[in-house]
């Protein structure tokens, strides 16, 4: 039952982390070439402040999750990782997920330090984007694909 209530914090949880970084990489990243500069500034300060007061949570919850999970679970399996196709698609998706958490976190620093341009938003979402498709794929083939 233990189990059932981390797979569910942690799917409601990536379901919150992947849409947002999804909608802004997708839609807000498009409405540059529709809004005026102005506007799209505010926007983009409007969605930054929602999202700077709740992915810390987010995130809390959707490791805090995944930890819970992988020990009531996957301990055994993570004990020696290259051993089954799961293992390994199972380790890689914890790499992932932690360049994941190591992005989130220097970015927070680098904002606390005053050093974060647009630029660096967007190399840091897209980025972000490609490791939530890895890790969505991994986290489905685990369970699909042997060798």
């Amino acid at each position: 039952m233990l189990y059932l209530l981390f797979l569910l914090a942690h799917l409601f949880a990536a379901l919150i982390f992947i849409g947002t970084v999804f909608f802004e990489v997708l839609i807000l990243g498009h409405l540059h070439w529709l809004l005026p500069a102005r506007v799209m500034v505010l926007v983009e300060q409007g969605v930054g402040r929602r999202a700077r007061a709740l992915m810390p949570w987010v995130l809390l919850v959707l490791f805090g999750a995944g930890l819970g999970m992988v020990w009531l679970r996957y301990r055994p399996v993570l004990a020696a990782p290259w051993a089954s196709s799961f293992g390994t698609l199972l380790t890689l998706k914890l790499v992932l997920a932690a360049s994941v958490l190591a992005h989130f976190l220097l970015t927070m620093a680098r904002m606390r330090w005053g050093s974060v341009s647009a630029r660096y938003i967007r190399l840091v979402h897209l980025s972000l984007f490609g490791h939530m498709v890895a890790i969505v794929l991994l986290a489905k083939s685990m369970f699909y694909l042997t060798w």
